[in-house]
């Protein structure tokens, strides 16, 4: 049998009750660790925390709003009671706010980045001073969209481009420490973030717009995010779609505005974009 790289390890997962966090978590625990799982939605915690103890590990399931620094202190005290120690914290939470920059609301972008900037960094301050003495992992959970801007969703994109800085800022601070910071770049991944509205709530009967043929299964995405995760990688970018479009957005920034903005027909026909409002995560990239 193969050694499981994570044996006897402790994980803690925001978001870890759909998508690619409840992925992760079982990934983890296939790889032997333990797994506390962090969300708003209880059962769905539940239902991750019996899956994992189907594969003979332990599971926690620990109710937490990343928006609330109180709350995520409280979990981080609850993984480190239940299992006396962490070692992988991967701050995974977010959602994404679509429609025109002028039609959306200050509120809007406020809701925006206090889940998937606050709520990110609240995770990683909470779980370093645990990670520091076990020489731990912390994993941060951006995207593609980090890497090129895309009309639409501005505010989801600016959110995943400030996770990438902030990662790769704290991958240099954490040098020596024994600490290392993975940020992690999927591509189009399987998730309920296109069922998820402005407002961060969930309808399982919204359609999803993003494009199916490029999207991976979820549980590919997590086996590819724990191999990161282990060999400490500083940043990893996933799928062929999402390297494709963060080398052409480097390489030919201009030529990525062109296709936006005249192939793609925005210039041409701006109220096409004011019918996409609330459903623009179909030009998202992650």
């Amino acid at each position: 049998m193969a050694r499981q790289r994570f044996s006897d390890q402790v994980v803690w997962i925001t978001g870890g009750g759909s998508g690619i966090g409840r992925e992760l978590a079982l990934a983890f625990a296939r790889e032997g660790a333990h797994v506390a799982v962090s969300g708003r939605r209880r059962e769905r915690l539940d239902e991750v925390v019996t899956e994992i103890e189907r594969l003979g590990r332990r599971g926690l399931a620990v109710p937490c709003d990343v928006t609330d620094e109180d709350s995520v202190h409280d979990a981080v005290t609850r993984v480190r009671d239940a299992f006396d120690r962490l070692d992988v914290a991967v701050a995974n939470a977010g959602f994404g706010v679509a429609g025109r920059f002028e039609k959306l609301a200050v509120e809007d972008w406020r809701r925006q980045m206090d889940t998937n900037i606050i709520g990110l960094v609240a995770t990683a301050r909470a779980a370093l001073p645990a990670l520091r003495l076990t020489r731990g992992r912390l994993v941060l959970i951006g995207s593609v969209a980090g890497e090129v801007a895309m009309p639409g969703s501005i505010p989801y994109h600016s959110s995943k481009a400030a996770v990438r800085s902030i990662g790769l800022g704290l991958a240099m601070e954490l040098h020596g420490s024994g600490v290392s910071c993975t940020t992690i770049q999927p591509g189009f991944v399987e998730s309920e973030i296109g069922q998820v509205d402005n407002r961060g709530h969930h309808d399982p009967n919204r359609r999803d717009p993003r494009p199916r043929a490029l999207m991976w299964r979820t549980e590919d995405a997590a086996r590819v995010i724990v191999t990161a995760t282990h060999r400490r990688r500083r940043l990893h970018t996933f799928t062929w779609h999402g390297k494709a479009i963060v080398l052409l957005a480097r390489l030919s920034p201009g030529l990525v505005h062109f296709i936006i903005t005249r192939a793609g027909g925005y210039s041409r026909q701006p109220d096409r974009a004011d019918r996409a409002d609330g459903d623009a995560r179909d030009r998202n990239t992650g």
